[in-house]
């Protein structure tokens, strides 16, 4: 069936193309693994669970799974598919993704979320201190820099009841994506998008957010020569600007560190998501040229690599 379904190199599935859902996530399966496509099953999984209406294959019926794919359905899959087949991420392919317990809108070029980041979220939702505020406030205020599709912005929002979130993204469409997924979850009244770029609207920032009680990135901290290691899928479908920090990694970093100390408010702490070689350089830069800053701690992903970088700015005592 595999091989008469994609013979000739048809463009949309044949009229008289009779096929079970299951059959059809053998077939894209196997097709896809012939064209080099990574996570071949997962991706054939992922594209016809949302075909019938469901995130996961686990969620489907399995009497669904055998049960004949309708017209409509079968012309989806193939189109999804095809999409697939040029190295375009599943998440792009089926305009959506899970982060944390939210469901977001995906749309190329915006930078996709990955678990490492639900990690750097987690942070700071571990962070009482944070979350339950001085004792006479009823608000908190947070700055996240390069918000993308506003993953994290959002997951604190949704977690957070007294938090009021300032996003930035140097990108239009970023910004756009943002607010489109903020209105789908009912949480927009307490968050501002702002297009600006951290290198160099740092007069801006500081005149719409100041001051914040702390401050999260997940940046592009990938070095340059690093770029070209990256899958085919992710050169060639996201965000360049949102990967590349440049020769050191550090070229976003540097300027989101100098905008702290002036932004946050004394105490107000940094969560940072970084390349594994970065946490002793950052913790050196903070003690040579940053006195108003204190670099506290590092923690590791779930891989155990070196991944996250906690800072403070001194209090007015020091």
């Amino acid at each position: 069936m595999c091989c008469w379904l994609f013979s000739r190199g048809a463009v949309a599935p044949p009229a008289d193309c009779s096929i079970t859902a299951e059959q059809a996530i053998r077939c894209w399966a196997q097709h896809f693994t012939l064209h080099g496509i990574s996570e071949p099953l997962l991706s054939s999984q992922y594209i016809i669970s949302h075909v019938l209406g469901e995130k996961t294959l686990a969620c489907v019926q399995r009497k669904r799974l055998r049960d004949t794919l309708n017209d409509r359905e079968r012309e989806r899959v193939w189109e999804l598919c095809s999409k697939r087949l040029t190295r375009m991420p599943v998440q792009y392919v089926i305009e959506e993704w899970d982060f944390r317990d939210l469901t977001l809108k995906m749309r190329p070029p915006v930078f996709i979320p990955r678990p490492e980041t639900e990690e750097l979220v987690s942070l700071v939702l571990e962070d009482s201190r944070l979350i339950q505020g001085d004792s006479h406030r009823t608000d908190l205020r947070c700055l996240e820099v390069g918000c993308g599709s506003g993953a994290i912005s959002l997951s604190l929002l949704h977690s957070i009841p007294q938090l009021r979130v300032f996003a930035l993204d140097q990108s239009q469409t970023a910004v756009c994506l943002t607010m489109e997924n903020a209105n789908r979850l009912g949480l927009q009244d307490r968050l501002e998008v702002h297009l600006l770029d951290v290198i160099k609207d740092a007069d801006v920032i500081l005149s719409k957010c100041n001051p914040v009680d702390f401050l999260i990135s997940n940046p592009p901290y990938l070095l340059s020569q690093d770029m070209k290691t990256l899958q085919t899928e992710i050169l060639k479908f996201e965000d360049h600007s949102a990967l590349d920090g440049g020769l050191d990694g550090l070229s976003v970093i540097r300027p989101i560190l100098a905008l702290s100390s002036k932004l946050l408010t004394p105490r107000g702490r940094i969560y940072l998501e970084v390349a594994p070689c970065h946490p002793p350089i950052i913790q050196q830069l903070i003690e040579e040229m940053m006195p108003g800053l204190l670099y506290l701690e590092t923690r590791c992903d779930l891989t155990n690599r070196p991944r996250f970088c906690i800072l403070q700015k001194k209090g007015e005592d020091g």
